[in-house]
This record gives structure tokens, C-alpha cells and sequence, in this order.
């Protein structure tokens, strides 16, 4: 077992009506995702001060969390895809007609130039999931992850990892736009009653945006620009936290290299 946490003898014995959930505890440590210390938990990989945990535990939060090294072997073997999401595919599950964007990760359309030394397998893609969204509408760099930190790291509530975007956009109102609405979607605008993070927004061309976002609401960006009086006629997103979209053709994937970090 994998010592966490020095032992406390003073510990209150745990119980179901006392304490905080296991898997909370786990996360908030950066042990494991809550949906990984489920599995690790039912797998019999997790000792709470010397016991076996059981699904449904609850644990003080100075508990001596001991992890097997057979969880950390698992955790190494799961993958992370880098996906060029064409349009006309959703994020997540299917829906209205429309197939997800896992559909596309065969060994067909895996990119030739992908030189990670890893053989496609269809357990490869038990679990895999999309680790943040592109609207059906929009296109370029989508993760698909088995491995919960890298998910808890994009879309968690605490994420602060930059996605980036090119925006082509199409003026409503005759006229250039005015600097201050360009001011407006670096910081100033809401959405649903709630203030938008600062962002970094300048002109990539004369008819396209650039907008680097540490959030990701539902629609975020064309829902900014029509505030301001533009209509966004194509989005694409090239870059999350250090990795980047590149030559990767539409429709083709890769594997995460080993060197490669998202933060």
C-alpha cells in the first residue's frame, strides 16, 4: 500500500452518519477522481486507517488513506485522446439524430503521423469521455479521457487552464466595431445573471477573433459575441492549456504523448 497521510492514533472511529464521503476526500487530496475511488474502492484498493474501505464510507478528514499500487497500475494503462471534432457531431452521448465524437476514435482514423509506440485497443475506449464540450456546430480540439485527474483538471470547478479559440464572426450593425465592445468581451459582460471571467480577445484578421477563456459555459462564446453585435459564423478551438490542435486533420485523433501537459 501507498502511505498518504501520517497516522493519526487520536482518529474518531468512522461511521455512515459521521464524516465526509471517501471519494470526496480522495479528490479533494488529488488522490484519484470521485468516479476512480469508486472503482478503487469496490476493487478492495483502498485502506482507511488499516481497513478495507467500502463503497458508501465515510472518513474523518484527517484519515490515513492508503492507496495499492495495482490502482496506480491502472491508473498509468488509461489513455487520453486528442480529437479535430469536425461539425455535425455532439460532444457527449448521442442525440437528435447526431453521433458522438467517440465514434470517430477507430483505428481507421487514427492520424498516420500519431508516433506514440501504443496499439489501438477497444479497451481504450471503456470509460473514454469527453473532457470538456464543442457544440455540434463547432469544430477542433476535443480530449477524450479514461484518466479521471486530467478530466478533474479541464472541467473542474476549480480549472483554470486556458482553452483558446479562432472566432469568424460577421457584423449585425453596419460599421467596424467600436474598442469598447471589443473591452466589453475581454471583461465586463454576463450570462445568466452571472459575470464572465476576464478573457484575452483581440483581432486575429478583419474578420476573425481570437479568445483565449478559463471557463466554458453552455454556448459561452457566440452568446458573447451577440451581446457586443456579432454573429459567429464558425468556431474553432486550436489549443487547451499547452497542447494544440496543429496539423491534426478534421476527424482524426491521436493519443497524449507522455511529454505533453495540459497544465
Amino acid at each position: 500500500m501507498q502511505r498518504m497521510n501520517p497516522p493519526n492514533p487520536s482518529h474518531p472511529v468512522d461511521s455512515a452518519e459521521t464524516g465526509v464521503r471517501l471519494p470526496k476526500v480522495m479528490a479533494e487530496r488529488g488522490l484519484a477522481s470521485r468516479r476512480e475511488a469508486d472503482e478503487w474502492i469496490d476493487a478492495g484498493w483502498v485502506q482507511v486507517n488499516g481497513a478495507v474501505a467500502v463503497l458508501g464510507q465515510r472518513v474523518q478528514p484527517d484519515a490515513r488513506i492508503e492507496i495499492d499500487p495495482a490502482a496506480r497500475q491502472e491508473q498509468a494503462q488509461r489513455v487520453t485522446v486528442l480529437l479535430h471534432k469536425p461539425m455535425g457531431y455532439v460532444s457527449g452521448q448521442a442525440e437528435d439524430g447526431y453521433a458522438p465524437a467517440v465514434s470517430l476514435v477507430t483505428a481507421a482514423n487514427r492520424w498516420r503521423d500519431d508516433k506514440l509506440p501504443l496499439r489501438f485497443q477497444h479497451g481504450h475506449l471503456r470509460s473514454l469521455a469527453p473532457a470538456g464540450r464543442l457544440d455540434i456546430d463547432s469544430t477542433g480540439l476535443l480530449v477524450l479521457t479514461q484518466d479521471g485527474r486530467i478530466a478533474k483538471l479541464l472541467i473542474g470547478e476549480d480549472s483554470r487552464v486556458e482553452k483558446e479559440y479562432l472566432v469568424r464572426v460577421q457584423h449585425m450593425h453596419p460599421g467596424p466595431l467600436p474598442p469598447e465592445k471589443i473591452e466589453l468581451l475581454r471583461h465586463g459582460l454576463s450570462l445568466d445573471d452571472r459575470p464572465l471571467k476576464p478573457a484575452r480577445v483581440s483581432w486575429a484578421n478583419e474578420d476573425q477573433l481570437r479568445f483565449v477563456l478559463r471557463e466554458g459555459r453552455k454556448r459561452q462564446i457566440r452568446r458573447m459575441c451577440e451581446l457586443v453585435g456579432l454573429r459567429v459564423i464558425g468556431l474553432k478551438r486550436v489549443r487547451i492549456g499547452s497542447v494544440v490542435l496543429g496539423r491534426l486533420p478534421a476527424g482524426q485523433w491521436r493519443y497524449l504523448r507522455p511529454d505533453e501537459r495540459f497544465a
